[in-house]
């Protein structure tokens, strides 16, 4: 029986190590690369305006550009947006239950906003209120002239094991290249119940003096996905609409007056910062164009918030923004750099998941590394691998006018895992409180194939080195 046990456990052993040595060449093989993938060479063209997925829906004063976000702190709570043209029509929004049919209403409010020479349309915001968790509501605007009628479903009920899929899009603009991105969101199979946006919208501040038209063709755009599944937006730098030599010098102002987020259910100042709670996830939305030195409103909101986070309740804590801290690219290289100087002491303290960021038109992902230690005169600038660091992705590849990012610093450095220049989406699929798969997709491939992948290990539930590489 001692020798049987004896040879048991040797083969036992043996075959720990092969495992052990498949696992290790596994992760050799798959970081800490360039991509090799090669693009067809082909310039970026933004859809005209008489393409179909900017057609205005039919029928008199028909609302258009329908969107949704979350509309409170945990999930219970809608912001249904709308524009009309015609007139201002009903605020109401009329919804129910798949479950009980029984229809209930909720009244919103109307704005419009004159940017240079141009007059919006009637911008309706409407917050659906004590909605119940993981349910299937149906909700119709327009009432009392075109009515449309949409979907959406709430999230489970906050909880630590609450498995959820986020998808990731940023940048997108609204080119051939953008419309392939959104396609292929909508047709993985992996189904991102909600997307988080990393900022950059509509690039309408690319036209002659920031032609506003583009904010409307951008909501038509998206509507056929953000109408029917939450968009988390974060602003980003082509919102900013700054334009004094046409008289705009009110900051943000198309991007406040159309997309509204319910900044006040986390104590916010302003709607560029704030926070939510979506089933295992806390998401944290920062802002790269807001002041966010030392006492500056966003600085002193962020040095709340992080001791709030219940890592109990809400095990994955996942922070977005638009200016990437760790980028290898020579486009807006060290533009984060000094917001990462004031805030990366908090992300490693606090044992953040993972950093999403847009801005450089290309795909990255980071080892967890922080460069925290350097205090001037010490020479310890180099970032270093630190376990209660995030991973940062730069997911900035939505498919926008300006092209792809394809200048890379070299040699690549080492706290970079892999990075390839190419349009594309994410999905981060939230399994438990310890493990989450995130793929990378671009939008070359099948709408399954994983370009880029990794297992995510929770920092506070299991702080396992997942590492891709060999020497992070």
């Amino acid at each position: 029986m001692g020798e049987q046990g004896s040879s048991s456990s040797s083969c036992f052993a043996g075959f720990v190590v092969v495992l052990s040595l498949v696992l290790n060449a596994s992760v050799l093989c798959n970081g800490g690369k360039t991509s090799n993938f090669v693009r067809k060479v082909e310039k970026t063209i933004d859809m005209p305006l008489d393409s179909d997925v900017f057609r205005v829906p039919p029928g008199y004063n028909a609302p258009q550009q329908v969107h949704i976000t979350q509309g409170d702190r945990v999930g219970k709570g809608v912001i249904v947006s709308w524009v009309t043209q015609d007139e201002a029509g009903s605020n109401t929004v009329i919804y129910w239950s798949e479950n009980t049919k029984q229809k209930k209403q909720a009244e919103g409010k109307v704005y419009t906003y004159k940017f240079y020479n141009y007059t919006s349309g009637y911008i309706h915001h409407c917050t659906i209120r004590n909605l119940e968790f993981n349910t299937k509501y149906y909700y119709v605007v327009g009432i009392g002239h075109t009515e449309r009628t949409f979907w959406f479903t709430t999230p489970p009920e906050v909880g630590p094991d609450v498995p959820y899929t986020f998808g990731l899009i940023g940048d997108l603009g609204q080119s051939f290249d953008s419309n392939s991105t959104l396609t292929h969101y909508e047709m993985n199979p992996r189904k991102g119940q909600t997307l988080l946006f990393v900022g950059d919208l509509s690039y309408a501040d690319n036209y002659p003096n920031h032609d506003n038209v583009r904010w409307d063709t951008w909501g038509r755009f998206v509507e056929r996905s953000v109408a029917y599944q939450p968009w988390i937006w974060t602003v980003g730098n082509h919102e900013i609409d700054f334009a004094p030599e046409i008289g705009e010098t009110k900051p943000f102002k198309p991007y406040t007056q159309r997309y509204h987020v319910p900044y006040r259910a986390s104590e916010s100042t302003a709607p560029f910062w704030y926070s939510i709670k979506r089933a295992s996830a806390y998401i944290i939305v920062l802002s790269s164009y807001s002041a966010y030195g030392k006492y500056t409103p966003q600085y002193e909101w962020l040095k709340e918030e992080f001791p709030k986070v219940n890592r109990s309740e809400t095990p994955w804590l996942i922070v977005l923004m638009h200016s990437p801290w760790y980028n290898s690219y020579n486009y807006h290289y060290m533009e984060g750099e000094t917001m990462r100087v004031m805030y990366e002491p908090w992300f490693v303290k606090y044992k953040v998941d993972v950093v999403f960021a847009g801005h450089v038109h290309a795909y990255e992902r980071s080892e967890r590394v922080s460069n925290i230690a350097y205090n001037v005169i010490n020479g310890l600038c180099s970032p270093v691998k630190d376990q209660s660091a995030p991973v940062y992705i730069t997911i900035g590849d939505g498919g926008n006018l300006e092209g792809l990012a394809t200048n890379m610093t070299e040699p690549q450095p080492p706290y970079s895992a892999y990075r390839e220049a190419s349009f594309g989406h994410a999905i981060f699929d939230i399994k438990n409180r310890t493990h989450a798969y995130y793929s990378w997709h671009r939008n070359q491939d099948g709408y399954a194939v994983d370009a880029d992948s990794m297992w995510f290990f929770n920092r506070y539930w299991h702080p396992m080195d997942d590492s891709t590489t060999a020497d992070a």
